[in-house]
């Protein structure tokens, strides 16, 4: 008997997560352009990348697109987002999952390499607080071999500067309610239709157990994240890209 039962376009969602994202980040992807210019520039056209707290893997699809030679571990605990991901990418040897929780002292241990020659993220480890950040920032200095870059692209906050500050955050918000009054999905919205979705459903109730709502982190500012991965044993490390309310900080080991 033929299976008719419909199938998931998981491509759909992937493209999904990126608009919603967007609408938080509308240059988000020059952020990734510069991201991937660094990393030819710094290690080449081929490397081994592990794709930190990966999401969908918004990360590695553009890195194989520009770069068909790499590979990717993806790493994250989002149960809902590492369905869509491995859902996408299926079929694609050059990529490969990990769930792990990055707050765990054991974590590297479940990825497939010792090093690797670049760690990215997007977006993501705002939601630790800073001891933990901290921390982690040590264990990647022993994953990223040397020679190898380190790139996270995030919200840091100089609180220096409560004007600015201020200022971008309340034209940030103008935009963005233009936007959503015109029908652009929020997180909140996203991540109702995933509840909704027959192969998304029971993922997506487990991340709400693990991580209810939303986490809570913090956010320090660009020379707070310069001076801990110095402190971690990257020789290196600066902004090699921002937005008024972003930046791309790079460190090489």
């Amino acid at each position: 008997m033929t299976d008719t039962a419909p199938t998931t376009d998981w491509a759909t969602w992937q493209r999904s997560w990126d608009r919603q994202q967007e609408w938080y980040m509308p240059d988000r992807e020059d952020r990734f352009r510069v991201m991937l210019d660094m990393v030819e520039a710094v290690v080449g056209p081929e490397p081994r990348v592990l794709d930190l707290a990966c999401g969908t893997g918004s990360i590695t699809d553009r890195l194989l697109r520009r770069f068909p030679n790499a590979t990717s571990t993806g790493v994250d605990l989002d149960p809902a987002l590492l369905t869509i991901a491995e859902g996408y990418f299926a079929g694609d040897e050059r990529v490969s999952f990990v769930t792990a929780d990055l707050k765990d002292p054991a974590w590297t241990r479940a990825l497939p390499h010792d090093t690797y020659d670049v760690v990215l993220t997007a977006t993501a480890l705002h939601w630790l607080h800073s001891e933990p950040l901290a921390a982690l920032y040590g264990q990647l200095s022993g994953i990223v071999r040397e020679g190898g870059v380190f790139m996270n692209a995030d919200h840091m906050i100089d609180e220096t500067t409560p004007r600015i500050n201020a200022a971008e955050r309340a034209m940030r918000h103008v935009r963005m309610d233009a936007e959503k009054a015109a029908g652009v999905l929020d997180w909140a919205d996203w991540w109702a239709l995933a509840a909704k979705d027959p192969a998304l459903a029971e993922p997506t109730a487990r991340r709400y157990e693990i991580y209810g709502e939303h986490a809570d982190g913090d956010m320090p500012s660009v020379r707070w994240h310069a001076d801990i991965l110095r402190t971690a044993g990257f020789a290196e490390a600066r902004p090699v890209w921002c937005s008024p309310s972003d930046t791309l900080l790079l460190a090489v080991r």
